[in-house]
């Protein structure tokens, strides 16, 4: 027998009273029930994004409060700048292009963190941008991105910063009003602990002055409708309302456990996945790791579908290798939402076996202990604090 364990930057693991919650009934959608968990998810949701601007919910996956947040914001022929460290990206600059707009592409070393003076450079270089977007963390490398240091330079300029947050949202920092996001789109299937379906999306004051003026080519997600109906906790089109009434359960855990305590929690796990992967020798693909997950480098005379078909086979672990041009070189182990400590130890034990019986050289319960004294020293120094 196997367990099925979901070890992938999503989707994630969904908690069991969140699958409960989905199996109720069906509601109607614009019932008085079904408004008052609208009401009560976006409250929760800015809470987590750490706003207190609008926060819009579509019925997509990520990539659509992605669209939404080019389509509304920058007017076909205008200039956006986009921060490409990543095949997601990437995806900003496929959406600026997709709808006319003259993408600027600003390009990093995949696995390198933004460097936030090129930003600077690049708005100087282009006074005439709308909008700047980049991405909280990169899931495609496991790479975070100093999204605060660019929020205040790009707050000086009269551009927009839109942040892609879909694997960042929930498993890192991020704190949206503080930092000068304009724009914050993110997924439901990732830290947030529900199944894909449902996307977010934070729009600033500055955001709306630029989506007011622009005569945006959209209807699904036209942003202005979209306002229009959240002001009566509703949306303009069918939601996928089965999923928000999970969302609520999944905020109420969140809440519960307090944002800053989910942050910290996200580190250790990181900080200690990234240890017991070191310790089997392993190269760590990222220079700027991101709390919600881990990429390394398959080691040499070893494929990643060795590894990922072994995990998959002997323990029911699912992993993900890499996309483009890291496709067969890195191998990604996701530890975001619904994932507590032992989780990523055990991860790391099976990741030993499974090197073990693929020949690779390995010192048993090696990764393992290394993890454990991460999280022993993490404790020791959490307990003095108190």
């Amino acid at each position: 027998m196997k367990k099925p364990r979901l070890m992938t930057p999503g989707p994630a693991p969904v908690p069991e009273d969140v699958l409960l919650e989905m199996a109720r009934p069906v509601i109607h959608h614009r019932s008085a029930e079904a408004k008052q968990v609208i009401t009560a998810c976006v409250a929760g949701l800015k809470e987590v994004f750490q706003t207190q601007n609008d926060v819009l919910i579509l019925t997509s996956s990520g990539t659509g409060a992605m669209e939404a947040a080019v389509v509304n914001v920058v007017p076909r022929g205008r200039k956006a700048i986009v921060l490409n460290a990543g095949w997601f990206a990437q995806r900003w600059l496929k959406i600026c292009q997709a709808f006319g707009i003259e993408a600027i592409s600003v390009d990093f070393e995949w696995g390198q963190p933004v460097d936030p003076a090129r930003v600077e450079n690049a708005l100087a270089q282009h006074p005439d941008a709308v909008a700047v977007y980049g991405t909280l963390s990169e899931t495609s490398t496991g790479t975070g991105h100093p999204v605060e240091a660019i929020g205040r330079i790009v707050a000086r300029t009269d551009a927009v910063l839109a942040i892609d947050g879909i694997s960042g949202i929930g498993a890192m920092e991020c704190r949206t009003d503080a930092w000068g996001i304009d724009l914050l789109a993110v997924g439901s299937q990732k830290a947030l602990m529900l199944p894909p379906g449902l996307a977010f999306l934070a729009v600033s004051p500055k955001a709306w002055a630029k989506i007011d003026a622009c005569d945006a080519p959209a209807f699904y997600f036209n942003l202005k409708a979209a306002r229009k109906k959240m002001a009566e906790f509703d949306t303009p089109f069918t939601p996928a309302h089965t999923l928000l009434l999970g969302l609520k359960v999944a905020l109420d855990r969140i809440r519960a456990e307090g944002i800053e305590a989910v942050w910290e929690r996200h580190r250790r796990m990181s900080e200690a996945c990234q240890a017991g992967i070191q310790a089997l020798g392993l190269e760590l693909f990222s220079a700027r790791p991101a709390e919600g997950l881990t990429a390394f480098r398959v080691p040499e005379g070893l494929k990643d579908s060795d590894i990922r078909g072994r995990l998959a086979e002997r323990f029911g672990i699912t992993t993900i290798g890499g996309q483009d041009k890291l496709k067969g070189q890195i191998v990604r182990v996701g530890h975001m939402g619904y994932f507590d400590e032992l989780d990523v130890v055990a991860g790391l034990a099976a990741l030993e076996l499974v090197l073990a019986e693929l020949g690779h050289e390995v010192e048993p319960g090696r990764a393992v202990t290394a993890a454990q004294q991460v999280l022993m020293g993490q404790h020791a120094a959490l307990s003095e604090t108190r």
